[in-house]
């Protein structure tokens, strides 16, 4: 046999494998929820000092927005000046964060999720960093995974429609996708929207309304077509996701190793004590006031973000440099003041947490929420080790298997 021959057969085996289920269905959830909760903390968190930051009062003026902006850009907020439609449209970005972290109509909450998240970010460029980058990025492609596999209230209504029998009429569903449609023409008709834009969300509008058509239908042909186009489209956002991740630890530890700081060990002693990002002054003191424990973390530092994506080929040491990594991402949340970067780091690292893990964790989160809501279980049921059954999970993360490290979930 050829080598030809055995290429196309390997690749043909590789495509059927990606079209065959939505892996690492626990891994995504945890990324929609990290980013969608960490956008609406954002939002709610600036949510007095608004107007100032991006609104009608903004230093950075509506006008000298829309005079510097980009002609290419996506920003929603300088279609219309004035109060009502910003504050409008601060409300609706925040109803879109809330409905992707519970996972409310996921697929058209997450394509308005990601236009707020780039009208902010393009309405006041001043006020962003490499955090908010790596958001919009990853909320971009989180657009394209299935991430309300589980966890998620979608997931509950496609268990309640499997139980029944049949899928219930989505009225729901019907009217957001003919305001959808009905904005879409609208914006482009007005030239608010570009072409490219009208494209691209017209495109995620059809794909839409061909996706409830199928579900409607009997048509189990078509059903299987557009859930092996959908699994494609899935793996391969979530393939994406995790060379994203691995490209910013790989830049972020070799562009350290140059750096004169970073050589003789003293970098992270500088960065702890930099006025205008020490959150805990006595804390980073104490911390930077043993050379050896500043040596330490510097070199241990640039090893783990250099190390990171060769170490997924192994999975205990993957676990290992994982751990290492959200404690690192947890200490420059708390001791240089960047909780925003810190949250969509940690978010983006759950792409390569342990599925035993994350299934544990829905668990034990699960039993504390029944706990606090129906109160303490009977002491004879305690005694009899009585569990409260779990949540079975929806029809679609039943059939998927237990991913392996290659596949992000270690």
């Amino acid at each position: 046999m050829s080598t030809a021959t055995n290429l196309i057969r390997r690749t043909e085996r590789l495509i059927d494998r990606a079209a065959a289920a939505s892996y690492a269905p626990y891994q995504t959830a945890v990324l929609r929820i990290g980013l969608a909760g960490v956008w609406l903390f954002y939002l709610l968190r600036h949510w007095p000092d608004r107007l100032e930051m991006t609104g009608p009062d903004a230093s950075w003026s509506w006008a000298m927005a829309q005079w510097w902006g980009s002609p290419d850009a996506f920003d929603a907020l300088l279609w219309w000046p004035g109060r009502a439609y910003y504050e409008f449209f601060y409300l609706l970005a925040v109803a879109a964060a809330a409905a992707v972290l519970l996972g409310w109509r996921t697929r058209t909450a997450s394509v308005v999720m990601v236009l707020g998240i780039l009208s902010f970010q393009h309405r006041n460029e001043f006020l962003t960093n490499a955090g908010d980058r790596l958001l919009h990025i990853l909320a971009l492609y989180l657009v394209f995974t299935r991430c309300a596999q589980v966890w998620s209230l979608d997931a509950r209504r496609a268990r309640r429609d499997a139980e029944g029998g049949a899928p219930r009429r989505d009225r729901t569903g019907i009217v957001l996708w003919a305001l959808s449609g009905a904005a879409i023409v609208f914006l482009g008709a007005t030239g608010r929207l570009i072409v490219p834009w009208i494209v691209t969300l017209g495109v995620l509008w059809l794909a839409q309304a061909a996706w409830w058509t199928v579900n409607a239908s009997a048509a189990g042909v078509w059903r299987s077509v557009c859930d092996r186009i959908a699994h494609l489209v899935h793996n391969g956002a979530l393939v994406v996701i995790a060379f994203q991740v691995c490209i910013v630890y790989a830049c972020a530890g070799w562009y350290k190793i140059p750096g004169s700081s970073w050589k003789d060990g003293t970098a992270v002693h500088y960065a702890l004590n930099q006025e205008f990002l020490t959150s805990w002054p006595m804390l980073s003191e104490a911390l930077t006031s043993s050379s050896v424990l500043v040596l330490a973390m510097t070199y241990g530092t640039v090893i783990v973000q250099v190390a990171f994506p060769f170490a997924l080929l192994r999975r205990k040491a993957k676990n290992v440099l994982l751990v290492l990594l959200i404690g690192e991402h947890i200490g420059i949340g708390v001791l240089m003041g960047l909780p925003y970067f810190s949250l969509v780091m940690v978010a983006a690292d759950s792409v390569f947490a342990p599925t035993v893990f994350l299934v544990w964790l829905g668990r034990t989160a699960g039993r504390f929420g029944r706990r606090l809501v129906d109160g303490p279980a009977d002491d004879d049921e305690q005694k009899a080790g009585t569990v409260v059954p779990e949540q079975a999970p929806s029809p679609e993360a039943a059939t998927v298997p237990a991913p392996a490290s290659a596949r992000s979930g270690g």
